[in-house]
């Protein structure tokens, strides 16, 4: 564990770690992150000791199981919390965790590459302990939850997470249609439509409002048609 007490973001130096030649399963654990940062430019409040804010090394030997990792780390830290929330803990395509309406988790993940061979994963997990009061939409886990409860739930299952190869399994995909809050629903990005679940390459399952049928969103982010969840920049680790 590298435990600093202000970081600009734990990605940024999981990454400087890794290249030194940090083992897998070593993390990064700040108490208070200054550039906490996410998918497309996003940042992630993360303010002193009001969550858990990490980035976890490891080094996969299956570069299939890259397309998926996003889905399951996800899959991990909602089965990790939910027994720690008062709310239902949902899921939302590609790195959103939800505790009732509101965003309890993201998380990003990043990988480095030498030549062909995967040299290291980054995975960044941002989890709020206590909602921040300046970012709509945003939820906290149940009062009095600890960060080392949190990080004894996580840690095990985002590692376990991590080692599996190949794409999604029967059970996984059925995992995640159980927690997500988007299926049956409409929504306007990544493509106009209702969402009808994933596959087991990690694909969104979109039924077009075109006619056009069933189509496959394999990138962007999504968007629902009735605002439904944070309208906020937090996004992800």
């Amino acid at each position: 564990v590298r435990h600093a007490r202000v970081v600009s973001s734990t990605m940024d130096i999981a990454h400087r770690c890794a290249a030194a030649g940090d083992a897998a399963g070593t993390l990064v654990l700040a108490d208070e992150q200054r550039l906490g940062r996410g998918r497309a430019g996003h940042t992630w409040a993360s303010s002193a000791l009001a969550g858990v804010w990490m980035t976890l090394i490891e080094r996969p030997r299956d570069a299939r199981a890259l397309s998926v990792l996003s889905l399951r780390v996800g899959l991990a830290v909602a089965d990790a919390i939910a027994p720690l929330s008062d709310r239902r803990v949902r899921l939302k395509w590609p790195n959103d965790v939800f505790a009732g309406t509101g965003k309890v988790a993201g998380l990003l993940v990043e990988a480095r590459w030498r030549d062909a061979q995967i040299e290291w994963v980054a995975i960044g997990i941002g989890i709020n302990l206590v909602a921040p009061r300046d970012v709509h939409g945003a939820a906290g886990l149940r009062v009095g939850v600890t960060r080392d409860e949190v990080l004894r739930e996580v840690l095990p299952r985002v590692r376990a997470a991590a080692e599996c190869t190949g794409l999604l399994t029967d059970a996984e995909c059925a995992s995640w249609h159980a927690r997500d809050c988007a299926l049956g629903q409409r929504v306007v990005e990544p493509r106009e439509g209702i969402v009808r679940g994933i596959a087991a390459d990690g694909a969104l399952g979109v039924d077009a409002s075109d006619g056009s049928g069933l189509s496959w969103c394999r990138s962007g982010s999504l968007r629902f048609a009735d605002g439904f969840g944070p309208a906020s920049s937090q996004v992800c680790l």
